[in-house]
């Protein structure tokens, strides 16, 4: 994983994790050892939907660029339904408090989308490889030549 990468996945995965720990607290006070659990859970599933999402992202962006944009969309509806799924099937289990789930889970969402926007806003990250071409020997598009 290029040093880029996994700057960017520090910068999202750090304050998810830290969100998940401010839920389990609350969700211990609220819920007890259940609550604990679910938080705990609902904050490890979002960092790991997200951040291989976003490791298959950026494979996708190096190997295939034509792909990215339309890769990007199907990726994120893919991982909103994958959610879903795993919500649905674990709506009736008794070995954690699935409300302390639903809302850590909700919270880290929205936290990690947050911190990942902050993280490539604030990066100088260049959009166009200065290295990738010999333009030394090309007329500048518009110039006589």
């Amino acid at each position: 994983m290029p040093s880029n990468d996994a700057r960017t996945l520090l910068h999202t995965a750090v304050p998810t994790l830290a969100t998940g720990a401010v839920g389990a607290v609350v969700s211990g006070v609220v819920a007890g050892g259940k609550g604990v659990i679910g938080a705990v859970l609902g904050a490890v599933l979002v960092v790991l939907f997200m951040g291989l999402g976003m490791v298959v992202l950026q494979r996708t962006a190096k190997s295939l660029p034509h792909l990215f944009q339309a890769m990007g969309l199907m990726l994120y509806t893919a991982q909103l339904l994958l959610l879903f799924v795993v919500m649905s099937l674990l709506k009736d289990t008794t070995l954690f408090d699935f409300e302390a789930f639903g809302l850590t889970l909700l919270a880290a969402t929205i936290v990690w989308v947050a911190a990942q926007a902050r993280h490539y806003m604030k990066a100088k990250i260049l959009y166009v490889d200065p290295a990738s071409g010999d333009t030394a020997g090309t007329a500048k598009p518009g110039s006589a030549a």
